[in-house]
């Protein structure tokens, strides 16, 4: 299964490859295409195979190279339409959650280190099936789609073996409030507590509390995550948004490490997220 966007990508790819085979001065091997561009080899099979998004210098390169510069501006406009990709709700949620989890697994498992901040909520990949169960119903009742729950709290469960794989690293920011916040009863946020207390000092895993009342260089806005420094998707009400441009990805990535400079982590998140425990009066 592919994403709108990783589809996109490929479409981008084969084009380049039909230019290349197009040549007006004969057809370029791959080898020949990169030996003039002066790149690695590999990065012509990436890019043609849609597992490198190009970048608006390497498709002028491309066009000039494979003796066609007047489709420049055709490749530049096809890697704008697919850089910032919104994919609404309504439309995603059409058939349920799960295959939305579906999509993000897979970009998850092609990932080796992953930025989370999360303002409202504990983040996927370290939710209880409880604590994410009525998370899937708060949000099908708000939009009002197919409640394929448990479907889809077995495929967010699944995307947390990640976690226990070597060479993996979860970089999760959360703020203060999402541990009070009771989107479940008090004895399902409890125990998602607990996880989180247990997660401290996973090899794999760094988590991060941002104090209600840190100093804070920046106000806290709204969750996204960045996988491999290549891809972010951040969340709105109406729609889940795919940013690829690199631009976009450096501009989340300082926020993230901005928002880093006002958390706690070991033992003192440990401590934090204790003392929210203990205020829980289950019901």
């Amino acid at each position: 299964m592919s994403t709108d966007y990783q589809q996109a990508r490929e479409a981008l790819g084969a084009r380049l490859r039909e230019l290349r085979l197009l040549a007006p001065e004969g057809r370029l091997t791959g080898t020949q295409l990169a030996q003039w561009l002066g790149w690695p080899h590999s990065k012509v099979y990436k890019l043609e195979g849609g597992r490198q998004t190009a970048t608006t210098e390497d498709l002028r390169a491309w066009a000039g190279a494979v003796g066609q510069p007047e489709t420049f501006d055709e490749l530049d406009a096809r890697l704008k339409g697919f850089e910032s990709h919104i994919r609404s709700w309504r439309r995603q949620l059409a058939a349920g959650h799960r295959p939305v989890q579906d999509s993000w697994n897979l970009e998850v498992d092609r990932s080796r280190a992953i930025y989370a901040w999360e303002e409202a909520v504990i983040p996927g990949m370290l939710q209880t099936a409880d604590y994410a169960r009525h998370i899937f119903l708060r949000y099908a009742d708000l939009q009002g789609t197919v409640h394929d729950t448990d479907e889809a709290v077995r495929a967010r469960m699944k995307r947390q073996e990640w976690l226990y794989q070597g060479g993996r690293r979860f970089h999760a920011l959360v703020w203060e409030a999402a541990l009070h916040a009771l989107v479940c009863p008090p004895s399902v946020l409890v125990s998602q507590l607990d996880r989180l207390t247990g997660l401290i000092g996973m090899d794999t895993v760094q988590l991060g509390i941002v104090p209600l009342g840190a100093s804070l260089k920046i106000p806290t806005a709204n969750g996204f995550w960045v996988l491999d420094e290549r891809l972010v998707i951040a969340e709105d009400w109406h729609a889940e948004l795919w940013l690829d441009d690199a631009d976009s990805v450096a501009t989340y990535l300082r926020v993230w490490r901005t928002l880093k400079k006002s958390a706690v982590f070991g033992v003192d998140a440990q401590n934090m997220i204790n003392r929210v425990r203990r205020s829980m009066r289950p019901r």
